[in-house]
């Protein structure tokens, strides 16, 4: 985790690869959370409590690692971002006790705060390149969220979608690592990548 809190607010050129980095871990703990939702049977227990309150948390925490390596122009999104994160783990903590549907509306309105920073922090990154995917992700994450307040009040409310949301999250992640991953490559490597293409089309 060191390497992920090296200030790279220098260059563009340096924050790309501190961001792809980012991005992998989130991808890797999203899917790895969400699989575990699942694996819990979204009933409300101690494993799942525990993980409902996590992911915020996490959020936070990667959104304050992202801090150490951010521009100004997206350090007041990013303070947001941790300062709606943690009121989101206490919300959700307090919404454990009342059920299902409580749950629901708490993490649902977060995503939509959440999803709307992300957007907008994602805005500011575009020079950066790879910040496509986390502007979809902030869109599809309000849009997400709304369905959750409104799943709130139907029947049968369960937290499988929640795993859902989490799922595509990482993914959405992975995706921008990919292509920040190829924006940032070294000129060298690069070059030498598009010579190993063009000589397996030409044999």
């Amino acid at each position: 985790m060191k390497e992920l809190l090296v200030r790279t607010s220098a260059s563009p050129g340096a924050a790309g690869p501190a961001l792809r980095r980012l991005y992998l871990v989130r991808f890797a703990f999203a899917i790895a959370w969400a699989a575990l939702l699942v694996v819990s049977g979204g009933a409300i227990g101690a494993v799942t409590a525990v993980l409902v309150v996590l992911y915020p948390l996490f959020d936070a925490g990667a959104a304050a690692v992202d801090l150490r390596s951010s521009s100004a122009s997206s350090t007041r999104g990013l303070y947001g971002n941790i300062a709606i994160s943690l009121l989101a783990a206490i919300g959700l903590g307090v919404a454990l006790t009342s059920g299902i549907p409580a749950v629901l509306r708490v993490w649902g309105a977060w995503a939509v705060v959440a999803g709307l920073i992300q957007l907008a922090v994602a805005a500011t990154r575009r020079s950066l390149g790879g910040q496509w995917p986390m502007i979809l992700s902030g869109g599809v994450s309000v849009l997400a969220g709304t369905g959750f307040v409104l799943m709130a009040s139907g029947p049968n409310p369960a937290l499988t979608g929640v795993a859902g949301y989490a799922a595509l999250g990482g993914i959405f992640f992975l995706a921008s690592a990919l292509r920040l991953g190829r924006k940032h490559m070294p000129r060298r490597s690069r070059t030498r990548s598009t010579l190993c293409a063009s000589t397996r089309r030409n044999a």
